[in-house]
């Protein structure tokens, strides 16, 4: 994988049969912050050949198209993608994960569903697209963002929360810092870091400066909220 220019939309490749579907997805697609759609295909066929001519970023593909098996071109392509099927075999999933597949939704899903595997995605590429080499603390990092955490709903918290707790460290940053840090919007920084300070799990603190709005300062409170 190379490296991508910073700032430069991700493109995406929307392939399914059914061209009302492929049409919802694009709408999705074209309405997620930092993403483009730069074709929509019915077959393997017209996928390959668009794969060939616009090298997309993301390939969103069906399972069973007229031609063939998506998850066989997400195989044969070798790109990041997400499978968007009403097949819910264990086989057919078993395949597309062994295929590399980022995600995979059963139709019929909501919009916020795909929405929020797009930005996932958009973070998880910040991190890999680098001319760099990749510590485990990277790699660790884009896998979380991607795939989310394996703990259950009862935890106390989300992958997202785990992140912003992360980023704040044994310090005491501000939601800026913790965004920065964390891979997150500076807004969804804010709303994880206030909700974890409703339940006592950070402290908050108000850092008042020559001018302007205090500043809100946050800090691990030693409560487990995991």
């Amino acid at each position: 994988m190379t490296a991508k220019k910073a700032g430069r939309l991700l493109q995406v490749l929307v392939v399914d049969d059914d061209f009302r579907v492929a049409q919802i997805h694009a709408d999705v697609v074209t309405a997620t912050r930092g993403f483009e759609v730069v074709g929509t295909a019915r077959t393997v066929a017209e996928a390959r050949e668009l794969i060939a001519t616009r090298q997309p970023d993301l390939l969103l593909a069906d399972v069973y198209l007229p031609d063939g098996n998506g998850i066989d071109l997400v195989r044969a392509s070798g790109m990041d993608a997400f499978v968007l099927s009403a097949a819910t075999e264990p086989a057919t999933v078993r395949c597309a994960l062994a295929a590399g597949v980022h995600a995979y939704l059963v139709k019929p899903f909501t919009r916020q569903s795909l929405t929020e595997r797009l930005d996932r995605f958009a973070r998880y590429r910040r991190i890999v697209d680098t001319p760099h080499a990749l510590n485990q603390k990277d790699i660790d990092k884009a896998l979380s963002l991607m795939h989310g955490s394996t703990r259950p709903a009862s935890a106390g918290g989300s992958a997202t929360e785990q992140l912003v707790l992360d980023a704040l460290g044994d310090g005491e940053r501000s939601a800026a810092e913790v965004a920065e840090l964390s891979g997150v919007s500076r807004a969804t920084a804010q709303r994880r870091l206030a909700a974890m300070a409703g339940r006592g799990v950070v402290t908050v603190r108000l850092k008042y400066g020559q001018s302007g709005r205090p500043e809100h300062l946050y800090a691990r409170s030693g409560k487990p909220g995991w």
